[in-house]
């Protein structure tokens, strides 16, 4: 974890926000509460009544750069673009491998409308956004992944009818993921149980600001590392890999101490009946979840996969129009 990075959360509460220039989205928190509450209103009139959007891009081309690989975030964005009549250029590899990364955020700032940052440091997304001068969307950092966790407050609010009182589980590694959930969630009102082996609990500096959150929605944050205690009575029991990209040597350690954490069907028996699993994919099926979880009935994992394309070009529309 990136502790030092985390503590700059305090600095971006949502009232900081500036009122002119561009808006980013290099963490959770560059939306506002409310910006977040309309944005998953405006997400639904994205997905189905998509001609009225069509031509909401025309004009603008965006920067997608990818320095990890991707299937969803790339092509969902790639999709998203089109869709709203916009263009794309995509780059891969690592940002400033050939010039300083200032430099590469300046150019595309003459160029492009936008920027869409898939990068392997939280510092890489903060930078474009310095010097490009255009909005930046972090499309995953070693610190947030704050697309994904928009397409999954969405699928909630779908799958439910509402978000507020819900209680979602996240069982297993402390990741990017884990913090834009905690910061999802504690805006929005819903309770969240993580449950972590010893010492790969999330950045503490996120749980704070996750905290401060929840302590003004009602919100319950909890950090655990029992899975059935976090489990239990959940509406949503949520896991991700193991290892990360980057982490591959640390693969057979932590696949170790993360096997009792395994999200299967006698763990999710403690939750509610009607509860839902979720998986921001790729699944490493036998490890993090069973096959036989993720293929039931109540997985919403592909439910989950195609919100990203509707949440993401909800967020272009937003920081665009």
């Amino acid at each position: 974890m990136h502790v030092a990075g985390a503590a700059k959360l305090a600095l971006h509460a949502p009232e900081t926000i500036p009122q002119v220039g561009p808006i980013n989205l290099r963490t959770d928190l560059d939306l506002s509460t409310q910006q977040l509450l309309s944005l998953l209103d405006l997400t639904r009139q994205v997905k189905y009544s998509r001609q009225r959007f069509a031509s909401a891009l025309r004009g603008q081309s965006i920067a997608l750069l990818f320095e990890k690989p991707s299937l969803r975030t790339r092509l969902t964005f790639e999709l998203g673009i089109k869709q709203l009549g916009g263009e794309f250029v995509t780059q891969t590899g690592l940002i400033d491998e050939r010039e300083p990364l200032k430099d590469v955020a300046r150019n595309l700032g003459r160029w492009t409308s936008a920027i869409v940052a898939r990068t392997f440091d939280q510092a890489s997304v903060d930078e474009l956004a310095r010097w490009s001068g255009i909005p930046v969307i972090n499309a995953l950092s070693d610190l947030y992944h704050p697309c994904q966790a928009l397409a999954d407050m969405f699928t909630l609010k779908e799958h439910f009818g509402t978000l507020r009182g819900l209680k979602l589980a996240y069982i297993g590694d402390g990741s990017n993921m884990a913090h834009s959930l905690l910061l999802c969630c504690a805006r929005l009102g819903i309770d969240c149980s993580v449950a972590t082996p010893p010492g790969y609990e999330p950045n503490s500096a996120v749980v704070e600001v996750a905290g401060q959150f929840a302590a003004q929605s009602g919100a319950t944050i909890e950090i655990l590392h029992d899975p059935a205690v976090a489990v239990a009575s959940a509406n949503a029991v949520y896991t991700d890999v193991w290892a990360s990209m980057g982490q591959e040597s640390e693969q057979e350690t932590r696949n170790r101490i993360f096997a009792p954490y395994q999200v299967n069907t006698r763990l999710f028996a403690g939750a509610r009946r009607d509860a839902v699993f979720m998986h921001c994919l790729p699944a490493h099926r036998g490890f993090e979840v069973t096959d036989e979880l993720i293929e039931s009935p109540q997985s919403i994992v592909f439910d989950q996969a195609e919100n990203r394309l509707h949440v993401q070009k909800t967020l272009l529309v937003m920081l665009l129009r």
